[in-house]
């Protein structure tokens, strides 16, 4: 059962118009079809400024200024998998990596369009009003962790070095704290350490919890604590 009244709201905003940007997370999705919408942006005359969504059996897309490209990922696996994704307004360039290997890229995502400020971040919801009206079968079903956004494009090595535990940068738009996200549709906060044998998250041995609690496929947002390096990939 999937609802439109849990979502995290990101308590920052854009405060000037962005050219390129770098969005990565931590994905583990849950039961259902479709990871529903782990991340939307949305600003006054557009809800899908900036959005992240699997939908029942489609593949994830990105979407910028309402425009989408299909994403190359598979992530249906019940595991954790880190995602970035990257874009630039000069040819709308982009690039989809998980585990830190690139699988796919592309060009006129938006081409010149800037991404715009004064909206709002959602965590678990996509938007089809500026902070509101969202739809409960495009809802996230899963755990988020690590989420951070850059007003850049970072490199490769960055991202591969950050989905193997080699580095924790944050980013300049998001930066992930326990703050930084405020927990709405009657959800409750609380804070516990989980081992990593429970949840198998492959860059710590002890997470931080936003629990959200609510119906069998509640959204549950951790706060990361790096401490394990993959190896290298073949």
């Amino acid at each position: 059962m999937r609802t439109n009244y849990m979502y995290g709201r990101v308590k920052r905003t854009l405060l000037h118009e962005i050219f390129s940007l770098t969005l990565c997370l931590w994905l583990k999705g849950g039961a259902g079809p479709g990871l529903g919408t782990p991340f939307s942006y949305s600003v006054p005359g557009q809800a899908n400024e900036l959005v992240l969504i699997e939908w029942g059996n489609n593949p994830m897309e990105l979407l910028v200024n309402d425009k989408a490209v299909t994403l190359p990922l598979s992530l249906s696996d019940g595991k954790w998998h880190h995602v970035c994704v990257t874009w630039s307004t000069r040819d709308g360039l982009w690039e989809a990596y998980q585990d830190g290997v690139k699988r796919g890229s592309g060009e006129n995502l938006s081409a010149w369009h800037p991404i715009k400020p004064g909206g709002v971040f959602i965590l678990g919801q996509e938007q089809d009003t500026l902070g509101g009206r969202f739809d409960a079968t495009q809802a996230f079903v899963g755990e988020i962790s690590d989420l951070q956004m850059w007003s850049h494009v970072l490199t490769a090595h960055d991202i591969y070095n950050l989905a193997s535990c080699g580095s924790h940068m944050t980013g300049d738009v998001i930066t992930w704290t326990e703050s930084v996200v405020e927990l709405h549709g009657g959800v409750t906060k609380r804070v516990q350490k989980i081992t990593q044998t429970e949840h198998e998250h492959p860059c710590e041995t002890q997470l931080m919890c936003l629990l959200w609690t609510g119906p069998p496929t509640s959204l549950r947002v951790t706060l990361t604590l790096p401490q394990k390096t993959l190896p290298s990939p073949l």
